[in-house]
């Protein structure tokens, strides 16, 4: 265990931001299965957006690498347009 108080300090400030990295994270995932689910292109541009922001988001952050999010809004973007 950590003797100094700054390294204590990091545990915690550690611990909090693995919980919000996994919070945002897990959120963002659930989003994209709805955006996966949805059958109506109109209902589907409106998840798209929200999607897209949440992995930009992520990515900033470095929570996911930039090429990962971009490999997803990629991918997303194209069964967007796929939808009639």
């Amino acid at each position: 265990m950590a003797n100094h108080k700054s390294a204590l300090k990091r545990i915690r400030a550690n611990e909090a931001k693995r919980l919000r990295n996994r919070y945002q994270s897990k959120t963002t995932r659930t989003f994209i299965k709805r955006l996966k689910a949805a059958t109506d292109k109109v209902e589907a541009m409106e998840l798209y957006k929200k999607v897209v922001s949440m992995l930009d988001k992520l990515a900033k952050k470095n929570v996911i690498h930039k090429n990962n999010a971009s490999n997803k809004k990629s991918r997303l973007a194209k069964f967007v347009n796929a939808l009639a």
